[in-house]
């Protein structure tokens, strides 16, 4: 992918914009999820639309503290498991409690006014939407998860991990897939020339 196709990653303001933003839309629960699926999980536009409550709770329905992500759902039969951030499991909550009390319930975890389910390309414009709405030029429903990778990438060594573990986060079954998704940070390049 060329570097001026690829989605803009975004910055822990635009993050905290974007939230503030999703409290104030119709529906700010399933919105904040979609959102931190994308930003915490790394999962993709059709990753998104296809998760079911099975793939995040456990055999007596309880909320799992991982995604476990099918092959049937993800890109080229890159089903993974992905661990849930705290922020991310709070949502999930959230989203549970009214799927829970919903009159027409659905195996989706997202769903819309009209039907038990939604599409890829609804999650895509919904992105779309927001980010025009906040200003946000070069970002679409891929931002977050370029933002997972690269935030994902530069912290990893500090938990003892690799760019492997990025790698399988990520769903990829080529490093070098994961390279690309990773945006550069022109200080640190500046800090470790200086340490050389």
């Amino acid at each position: 992918m060329a570097l001026t196709k690829q989605a803009k990653t975004l910055s822990k303001a635009q993050i905290n914009a974007v939230q503030s933003f999703l409290q104030k839309t119709r529906h700010p629960l399933r919105n904040r999820l979609i959102f931190l699926l994308s930003v915490k999980a790394g999962l993709r536009a059709k990753e998104i639309a296809c998760l079911t409550w099975d793939m995040v709770t456990d055999a007596g329905g309880n909320l799992s503290d991982a995604i476990h992500l099918t092959d049937l759902a993800a890109k080229g039969n890159s089903g993974r498991v992905i661990p849930m951030s705290k922020d991310l499991q709070v949502a999930f909550a959230a989203v549970k409690r009214e799927a829970d009390n919903a009159v027409r319930p659905s195996a989706f975890v997202i769903t819309t006014e009209r039907a038990g389910r939604t599409s890829s390309y609804t999650i895509v414009n919904m992105f779309a939407d927001w980010y025009r709405a906040l200003g946000f030029t070069g970002a679409s429903s891929h931002s977050g998860r370029r933002t997972f990778i690269t935030n994902a990438a530069r912290k990893i060594s500090t938990v003892g991990g690799s760019l492997r573990d990025v790698q399988l986060l990520a769903g990829h079954t080529a490093l070098s897939t994961t390279q690309r998704y990773i945006e550069a940070d022109g200080l640190a390049q500046r800090r470790i020339v200086d340490l050389v």
